[in-house]
């Protein structure tokens, strides 16, 4: 144990980056899965409170931790419609994960970068150039593969997945704007308090009292997707995003084996190839929005040192 502690301190920040990548894969992928086995006994309704209810009863520790601090906020709006849009996203991600073969599901929601990208170039007017179209198309092509319109019929399944998957997109594109002015922290207290009460509200039409595993698996969703998010986070905080995001893809390795033992599940030739295509997209528009960021930080500490040297002049 000692060893591993030493081992982990003297790491590179990638290297730490990679594996808690790794380790979100794998809560994603156990998400997946626990979504599965709970909507089985009761509505997915149901399921999606009870993630944000386990969820918030997770993070209660850090919550008190932050205090009333944390509450100041002058955008009170926003928050609300960004739990709001991550309901919707929710109910269709939940949804399509119960309808569609597991490792088809998680490619297509892989797409979620690629409509951020349309979305902060038509909705914030950032400047995306020629090179982060040309990945986008290619994204959208690895859609294409996976459903094979034309020659496959396009399942209500994956329908509702891409269309979850614009609202994950709409999300980020939220946070951007709150994160101009609000710090992290008070955006993930408000996303905790305002969801789970919002989410009861459906359960006066369909709740129904779990029962024996069912109880277990509601759990699952809620551990797997609250440890799946803070494990995503310490890997971006890691290191680069274009060194870390390329081992998200090693989720879609999880789906594929444990769909393959629980479900007898087997994804076909081109889930992968699309899946492939739609992973690559994403890491390359995320490669240049870090350079982007990159370059614009370093564009302001440049034009600060210079109005410092004219201020003594």
């Amino acid at each position: 144990m000692v060893f591993l502690k030493k081992w982990w301190r003297t790491s590179s920040g990638t290297l730490r980056g990679a594996v808690w990548m790794i380790l979100a894969g794998a809560c994603f992928a156990g998400l997946g899965v626990t979504i599965r086995l709970s909507a089985a006994d009761i509505d997915i309704l149901e399921v999606i409170f009870f993630r944000n209810f386990f969820n918030l009863i997770l993070m209660l520790p850090w919550l008190w931790h932050i205090g009333w601090v944390g509450l100041r906020t002058q955008r009170l709006g926003l928050h609300a419609l960004r739990s709001i849009n991550g309901l919707v996203a929710m109910f269709f991600w939940f949804t399509a994960v119960t309808m569609l073969p597991l490792a088809e599901a998680t490619s297509l929601g892989f797409t979620a970068p690629l409509f951020a990208t349309m979305g902060a170039a038509l909705f914030l007017s950032e400047d995306v150039r020629l090179r982060r179209w040309v990945a986008v198309g290619a994204g959208f092509l690895g859609t294409l593969i996976i459903l094979r319109p034309g020659i496959e019929i396009i399942s209500p399944g994956a329908i509702l997945m891409i269309v979850g998957a614009v609202f994950v997109a709409i999300s980020f594109l939220l946070v951007k704007v709150l994160s101009r002015t609000e710090p992290p922290n008070t955006m993930v207290l408000y996303m905790s308090l305002l969801i789970t009460p919002v989410s009861a509200i459906p359960l006066i039409w369909v709740w129904e009292m779990p029962h024996g595993l069912v109880w277990l698996w509601l759990l699952g969703v809620g551990a797997s997707a609250t440890c799946g998010h803070l494990c995503f986070t310490r890997a971006m905080a890691s290191a680069d995003a274009s060194a870390v995001l390329p081992y998200e893809y090693v989720r879609l390795i999880f789906v594929a084996i444990i769909a393959f033992f629980l479900f007898g599940e087997v994804p076909d030739l081109w889930t992968w190839l699309g899946s492939v295509v739609i992973f690559g997209s994403g890491v390359y528009i995320a490669n240049r929005e870090a350079a982007a960021f990159k370059s614009g930080r370093k564009m302001k500490l440049l034009a600060a040192q210079a109005s410092g040297k004219t201020s003594k002049l």
